[in-house]
């Protein structure tokens, strides 16, 4: 990878706002060459992820129009609405659960709609293409994507040494970068109203 591609991809990870959370990611390094073309990605795409992320997105639509009707039974309509989709959530965490696999499990910390950053004591390299299954268990989000490594860097945890690994989106569904994007937009204003929660608390 050339510094102007890497600069290019970096940039490219910076173009979506992406938050600090905690989450789990399986990690598989793709050795396929050629690599896949998005069509071949889409058929390889585990059918619970695609499942998952298309009741995401007709739960969104379906009630986009509601936010506009005013009246108590709109609200009513609107609050079935979201029990049912809170079952269907449940149903679907299971199903998702299932797919996530402990012996390619990372620590994930941080994502957005361009990329995530994962944290590991495995090396990976710069330019190496993932396979990406990301879990979002609060949400009820999960995603599969292919994603390449473009940035490393290095912490310490309880004297270990950590490696950081940012990766920038590669194959990606955009109703599954939406999730994404709303779903770190959330994420935010959860801390945000954290952050102002304890600072109105009384010191002691």
């Amino acid at each position: 990878m050339t510094t102007l591609d890497l600069k290019t991809k970096l940039a490219q990870f910076d173009e979506f706002f992406s938050i600090e959370h905690d989450f789990n990611v399986n990690v598989t390094v793709v050795d396929e060459k050629p690599l896949p073309t998005f069509e071949q990605f889409m058929q390889k795409m585990p059918l619970p992820f695609k499942i998952a992320s298309d009741i995401v997105h007709i739960d969104q639509t379906a009630l986009r129009p509601l936010q506009g009707i005013n009246g108590s039974v709109a609200g009513q309509l609107v609050d079935y609405l979201h029990h049912q989709t809170q079952k269907i959530d449940l149903l679907i965490g299971y199903i998702i659960s299932q797919q996530d696999d402990e012996k390619q499990r990372f620590k994930g910390n941080k994502f957005g709609g361009g990329g995530l950053i994962f944290a590991t004591e495995q090396t990976f390299e710069i330019g190496q293409m993932l396979e990406l299954k990301i879990f979002l268990e609060n949400n009820s989000s999960a995603v599969y994507c292919m994603g390449e490594v473009i940035e490393t860097a290095t912490s310490l945890d309880n004297d270990t040494d950590i490696l950081q690994y940012k990766v920038v989106f590669h194959h990606i569904r955009e109703d599954d970068r939406e999730i994404l994007v709303r779903t770190s937009l959330h994420e935010q204003s959860k801390q945000l109203q954290a952050l102002a929660k304890k600072r109105n608390q009384p010191s002691s």
